[in-house]
């Protein structure tokens, strides 16, 4: 390509041959590509952070707990949010930071043991019942999909 040579020890006419490795960098950059390319927005698979539990009060807490405990168990990159900021609040900032899931945990759901559904691009989904929102969870994440469902 280059019509590069050199004359080796013998007097002879060689071709270079220049063997380049970058390890790092490569991954550095394809990083870049993928941040890049999802804006920030990462599908649930690959958010650093999948699953945001947000309990609506302290009373609630306990519950929440346990729900935190089960994700981990399961995998699923999770951050609990007990501060003692309102709903509104929580839920803005899980938005601002791109969270994909946010689980609403009140007294209705520690009772009902169930947990209120909130994804990023789709709002509100109502309750459902934690084991089966694991399921759909580890579903999805398998899956490596670029929606929800």
């Amino acid at each position: 390509m280059f019509n590069l040579s050199y004359i080796d020890e013998n007097g002879g006419q060689q071709t270079p041959i220049c063997i380049h490795r970058a390890p790092l960098s490569t991954h550095e950059r394809f990083i870049g590509f993928l941040i890049e390319h999802f804006g920030g927005n990462f599908p649930l698979w690959l958010a650093p952070v999948q699953v945001a539990i947000l309990p609506v009060s302290e009373k609630t807490n306990n519950y929440a707990n346990k729900i935190t405990q089960k994700l981990n168990d399961a995998d699923i990159r999770t951050f609990l949010d007990d501060r003692s900021d309102k709903i509104g609040a929580k839920i803005r900032n899980a938005e601002i930071n791109r969270i994909n899931v946010m689980l609403i945990i009140g007294p209705k759901e520690e009772e009902s043991n169930t947990v209120s559904v909130r994804r990023k691009i789709s709002g509100d989904l109502g309750t459902i019942d934690q084991e089966m929102l694991i399921s759909h969870l580890i579903d999805e994440i398998k899956d490596r999909s670029l929606t929800h469902r």
